[in-house]
């Protein structure tokens, strides 16, 4: 599981949480978690997509120096 998951799936119980306890902060803070984890995915998905475009430009030219 990914660190992204992970406080992905820690947001949504910490809002639960809150839900049940009526607890605005807990809920904020879980709100803050989950949000965080969806931007640490956008950002791997982000340099993924980076990495393959970097690569791709490598073999082009180690493919022109053939």
């Amino acid at each position: 599981m990914k660190d992204s998951d992970i406080d992905q799936a820690k947001g949504r119980v910490k809002q639960a949480a809150g839900d049940l306890t009526d607890n605005d902060r807990l809920k904020r803070e879980g709100k803050t978690d989950e949000m965080a984890g969806k931007a640490k995915d956008g950002l791997d998905k982000a340099a993924d997509k980076l990495r393959d475009v970097v690569d791709g430009a490598k073999d082009k030219v180690n493919d022109r120096k053939r």
